[in-house]
Parts: structure tokens; C-alpha cells; sequence
């Protein structure tokens, strides 16, 4: 047996928030990411995922044909993602992916132009309302966007890519910085 002990630490350690009238950005606790993978076109399965869910809006998010993820704030335990699993058989099945992904928070008036310098997605409230989700390139990395509020989204992104991602956030959002 060795005595080398895994530490634990948030990927995005060490950055801080970054706040403007303009744009802020955030990195947001490492909860729970739980990817769920159902038939293509069942109309009952995100119902089924809002009542597993923590409850705040937008926890459950399309990820493609059948398949979504439930996100939240909240660490899940061994049992409880046990549990969540279970209750989703033999419809879906559940993929534990909270210490693979890392959420950020891009808020502010002039969050649809930051986020328009690294992703060609039409953003504009009209095109991509609150609720909506999608998968993206933003520059050179994969992330899933989900609006959560009219000036507000949510990034999630693989943790190896995460401050690679934050650091092309923070370029993308420094004009809009300068109060």
C-alpha cells in the first residue's frame, strides 16, 4: 500500500470571479453532472428527470436526441446516485459525470457579444431562449451551453478543458471589463 493520497481540488482553483456593469463570469460549484441516455423521442423522459432533479430551473438540460443531463450545485452521494440510477432503469440509465465537468456562469448585458467572438451559435434571445441548450465549439474546445436566464448562461465543459476555456472566457470578456 502506498502512502500517496489523492487531493481533491476544484479545476478551476485560484480563478477568481470577473465583474463588470458589463459581463461577469463565475466558476460554479462542482455538484453533481449526471448524463442521461433514453430512447431518442420519448416525450415523458424529461418530466421524469425535472422530478429527480434538485428542482432549480433548468437542472435538467437537452444534450441530443435522448439524452440529458441533471445538473446542480449539491455533491450527490454514492447512495443517492445509486438511487437516481435505479429509478431511471430500464428506460434510461444514468452516467455519473460530476467529476469530469466543470460548470461556468457567463452573466451581464454584454453576454451575447463575448460569448459571439468564440461560438458561431446564434445566442440572440429570440433564436436561443431561456431553457435552450446546445453543444458547441467555443474556439477550439467542446462545451454545452444553456441559457438560464435572458442575460445569463451556462457553460459546461470537459474538466481537462476548463481553464483552457476560463482563460479564452476571460480574453473574449476584457473589453467589457474595463469599467
Amino acid at each position: 500500500m502506498s502512502d500517496f493520497r489523492l487531493t481533491q481540488q476544484a479545476a478551476l482553483k485560484g480563478c477568481t470571479r470577473l465583474v463588470s456593469r458589463a459581463i461577469m463570469l463565475e466558476a460554479l460549484p462542482e455538484g453533481h453532472v449526471i448524463q442521461v441516455l433514453g430512447k431518442p423521442g420519448d416525450p415523458h423522459l424529461t418530466a421524469r428527470l425535472e422530478a429527480m432533479s434538485d428542482g432549480s430551473p433548468h437542472a435538467v438540460r437537452a444534450a441530443g436526441p435522448g439524452q440529458c443531463f441533471i445538473v446542480g450545485d449539491r455533491t450527490k452521494t454514492h447512495a443517492e446516485l445509486a438511487d437516481l440510477s435505479a429509478s431511471l432503469q430500464p428506460e434510461a440509465f444514468g452516467v455519473d459525470q460530476s467529476a469530469g465537468r466543470v460548470r461556468i456562469r457567463a452573466a451581464g448585458p454584454m453576454v451575447e457579444p463575448m460569448l459571439a467572438k468564440g461560438t458561431a451559435v446564434d445566442l440572440s434571445l429570440s433564436n436561443f431562449p431561456v431553457g435552450h441548450a446546445t453543444t458547441a465549439l467555443i474556439g477550439h474546445i467542446a462545451a454545452h451551453l444553456t441559457r438560464t436566464g435572458d442575460d445569463t448562461f451556462e457553460i459546461m465543459v470537459l474538466r481537462g478543458f476548463a481553464q483552457s476555456l476560463w482563460d479564452d472566457l476571460a480574453r473574449m470578456s476584457a473589453e467589457f471589463l474595463e469599467d
